[in-house]
């Protein structure tokens, strides 16, 4: 790895991966890493490219989410299926950090690229393995997608109205939360490399089911102490009341929560119900979750008769942290998210210059930047091929061949 940095290039200046994963969960990975100044190099197969192309949307034909998902990276292609592929692979990962990909397991090994001959290679190299289901155990080999995994972790189980069926959100969760153990994993083993630099590098089984459920909390351990299993409760929370979503009289909805004493006790004066302080059934937080249903009736009520303005100015004069429920306009127009540069302007070679999210979290040593949007199908061939030790000549027969 090399060490080198500058003030504005991100923390992880130097340090160097290859990615071959391909749609989501991989990809979110190693781009969490481009983010904070890896050099990222994204392999996808020749003429048909990253299966995450082909999602919606897309504009002029360019797919969108792939501009963000692969933002950062260098785009190459190379068909890993092909013999004349592992030569070029092996000079790929000669001086890299990290491999990162998301082959069902043992796809790579048949292909001849095992751990042993990547660590023959280079032994160093830390190998990031996303998968649905893990390396190994009884579902290792089953094909998923992110639906399946929020499903099996208990997730979605939790989301939807009450007495409706379970409810999966408008965007795979799941994929992204996989992706951003992977990224922590690798920091990890990346740390145990430098803090020890006679040790080879190791490979890291990231199961995108069991990120999941580790993010669940507190659903395993209710159900192994009480025998409780949680269901679903619409917008209301199961452990914090009231919390709900309200509608305004203006027709707009706010999200609010009263996670603590004080703060009901400030609600309650807010919507001029101070005498709900003292009634026994909303004495406790525990005494209002049993009584939720009483209790959100009154508070409906109360926010039913204000405009989104109105109750804004009562919760921010007593301290309530409350939110409307922003659509992505709302976002593009809110003042904070302008004064944070929450999004940016990116450029971009085919669409000229697009806006995405910007880095999170933000370093006020080192701040990462978003440099490019994700790449055209093999952009930087010539550039990465040649930089291997390949001519022109070389190379333009490598992808008459469809090897790249």
């Amino acid at each position: 790895m090399n060490t080198s940095t500058s003030s504005n290039a991100g923390p992880l200046a130097g340090l160097r991966i290859v990615d071959l994963s391909t749609v989501v969960a991989g990809p979110f990975a190693a781009g969490l890493l481009a983010d904070y100044g890896a050099d990222v190099i994204k392999i996808e197969v020749p003429d048909a490219g990253d299966a995450l192309r082909a999602l919606a949307p897309h504009k002029n034909g360019v797919p969108l989410w792939w501009k963000v998902t692969n933002r950062n990276k260098k785009g190459v292609t190379l068909d890993l299926h092909r013999e004349e592929a592992r030569p070029l692979l092996a000079e790929l990962i000669r001086d890299r950090d990290v491999l990162v990909e998301n082959f069902r397991p043992g796809t790579l090994a048949r292909w001849g690229i095992t751990k042993e001959w990547l660590h023959s290679i280079n032994p160093r190299l830390t190998i990031l393995r996303v998968t649905g289901f893990g390396q190994d155990g009884p579902y290792a080999n089953k094909p998923g997608f992110a639906r399946v995994f929020e499903s099996m972790s208990g997730f979605t189980q939790i989301c939807g109205e009450e007495n409706g069926p379970p409810l999966h959100l408008g965007y795979p969760i799941s994929d992204a939360v996989g992706g951003l153990f992977g990224a922590i994993g690798v920091l990890a083993a990346l740390y145990r490399l430098q803090a020890n630099p006679a040790e080879a590098g190791q490979e890291i089984d990231c199961s995108v089911t069991e990120a999941m459920l580790r993010v669940l909390e507190f659903l395993p351990i209710e159900y192994d102490q009480l025998g409780s299993i949680r269901s679903r409760s619409g917008n209301r929370s199961q452990y914090a009341a009231p919390g709900n979503v309200y509608r305004t009289s203006d027709g707009r909805w706010a999200s609010i929560a009263t996670s603590t004493q004080s703060i009901f006790v400030r609600f309650c004066t807010a919507l001029n119900l101070e005498h709900l302080v003292a009634d026994p059934r909303f004495a406790t937080n525990r005494v209002r979750v049993e009584h939720r249903d009483a209790l959100d009736d009154l508070v409906a009520q109360a926010i039913g008769e204000l405009t989104l303005t109105e109750l804004g100015e009562r919760l921010d004069r007593n301290e309530v942290g409350f939110s409307p429920i922003y659509d992505i306009a709302d976002v593009f127009a809110d003042p904070h998210f302008k004064a944070r540069q929450t999004l940016v302007k990116v450029p971009d070679n085919e669409l000229g210059e697009v806006t995405m999210q910007n880095i999170v979290p933000r370093f006020s040593e080192t701040p990462g930047v978003v440099r490019i949007a994700g790449p055209a199908l093999g952009e930087h061939n010539r550039e990465v091929w040649g930089e291997c030790g390949l001519t022109e000549d070389e190379i333009v027969r490598l992808q008459e061949k469809k090897v790249i």
